[in-house]
């Protein structure tokens, strides 16, 4: 929801970079990342809307979004100096960029999803640092700044990797953590106009095992930790508490709505209905029409998650109906979903309210919609390879 572009833009802002340019470089370098950071929300959205397993889903979107993190890599470098800036970042992009979806790849394709985002972009990060120390011909660094030491600032990310990876590779914990399971059964559901939805059961939802809970343990332990350390002035669980539940409602009560609004349209067959009239249009050319759709969803929303859940059921459906490989067409889905929440207005303006660019947004807008949509045509293009040259679909 435009975290990463507020934090960064600041922080470009700081290093010298004029203030439109530090918003649109975080806002073209982290959409690759989107669909499996936030503890991977935006991909469970997918896999709730589409019904279908993580393992299922997680290799080709990982593959097109790695593609993807190239062309993020690439525009990021325009962005920050145009041709001569691409052409002299070239070698630590082409360096940076497969590090970086290789290690997504690895992490989620294992069944890590809440973490591939963050583990792609800690070893993108190390690989930068290597690059630029070596580059720099192996000077040490300066004397770090007074304040908090940086493994402490790093030890809620080191926490929040080791409770994911104990709850998802230790069946002790893992067994624990499942005790409690909510299931819900739904009866069967008819419209007026026949459409039929059978009866079963709902998505279970793993009370103390789920993403928000291991996420919730994470944060109570980095509290407890920097209270010990004496980082925290008096009140600062209510201060934190009062920022959580503001910054918090707009997003869920939008992503509340947007699962309300897929469902119905799922239950009451307007998916279906549209779905085959995409599947009329588009035909066999619909994988390069895919990424665009989520691209839509994700303007619209300003999120990967609700672009999934609006459009992922709507994506597979008409994949079914062309005769062309779901899992592509979902990865597909997903991928233009994250490119296209870089152009969201609603990420827009987080970003510009940290780089003192209130009442400029048009200009970021104008400079990241023709790189986004550039990457998400090359989604749509790889996608339409893999099914119609190389067979896979």
């Amino acid at each position: 929801f435009g975290v990463p572009v507020a934090v960064v833009a600041p922080l470009l802002v700081g290093l010298g970079f004029p203030p439109v340019a530090a918003v649109v470089i975080p806002s073209l370098g982290h959409a690759w990342a989107v669909t499996f950071g936030s503890l991977g929300s935006s991909f469970y959205a997918l896999m709730g809307a589409t019904g279908r397993s993580g393992e299922e889903l997680a290799p080709w979107s990982a593959v097109l979004l790695g593609l993807a993190c190239l062309g993020c890599g690439a525009a990021t470098l325009w962005a920050a100096g145009g041709r001569r800036t691409l052409r002299a970042g070239l070698p630590p992009l082409l360096l940076i960029g497969p590090v970086m979806a290789g290690v997504q790849f690895l992490v989620v394709t294992h069944g890590l999803w809440p973490i591939g985002g963050m583990m792609g972009g800690l070893a993108g990060l190390a690989t930068g640092v290597t690059w630029a120390r070596w580059r720099a011909g192996n000077r040490a660094p300066g004397d770090p700044p007074a304040g908090m030491a940086r493994g402490w600032a790093l030890a809620p990310y080191a926490l929040l990797v080791t409770i994911v990876l104990a709850a998802q590779l230790l069946p002790p914990v893992r067994g624990f953590l499942g005790q409690v399971v909510i299931r819900v059964q739904f009866p069967e559901l008819a419209t007026a106009r026949g459409w039929v939805t059978p009866a079963g059961e709902g998505r279970a939802i793993n009370v103390f095992g789920h993403a928000g809970a291991l996420l919730t343990y994470a944060s109570l332990v980095s509290y407890g930790l920097f209270l010990w350390r004496g980082y925290y002035a008096p009140g600062a669980a209510r201060r934190i508490g009062q920022a959580v539940v503001r910054r918090a409602v707009r997003s869920s009560l939008g992503i509340a709505a947007m699962v309300g609004m897929a469902v119905t349209m799922e239950h009451a067959g307007m998916t279906q209905l549209l779905a085959n009239g995409v599947a009329r249009v588009a035909g066999p050319a619909f994988p390069l029409a895919a990424p665009f759709i989520g691209a839509l969803g994700a303007f619209m929303t300003g999120s990967n998650t609700n672009s999934n859940v609006v459009f992922g059921g709507l994506q597979q459906h008409v994949a079914a109906l062309v005769g062309v490989s779901p899992l592509i067409i979902l990865a597909a889905q997903t991928a233009g979903a994250a490119i296209g929440s870089l152009c969201a207005p609603a990420k827009i303006i987080v970003g510009c309210s940290t780089a003192g660019l209130a009442g400029r947004e048009g200009e970021v807008l104008k400079r990241t919609l023709l790189p986004g949509l550039l990457i998400v045509a090359f989604v749509g293009v790889v996608a339409w390879i893999a099914i119609h040259v190389m067979g896979w679909g």
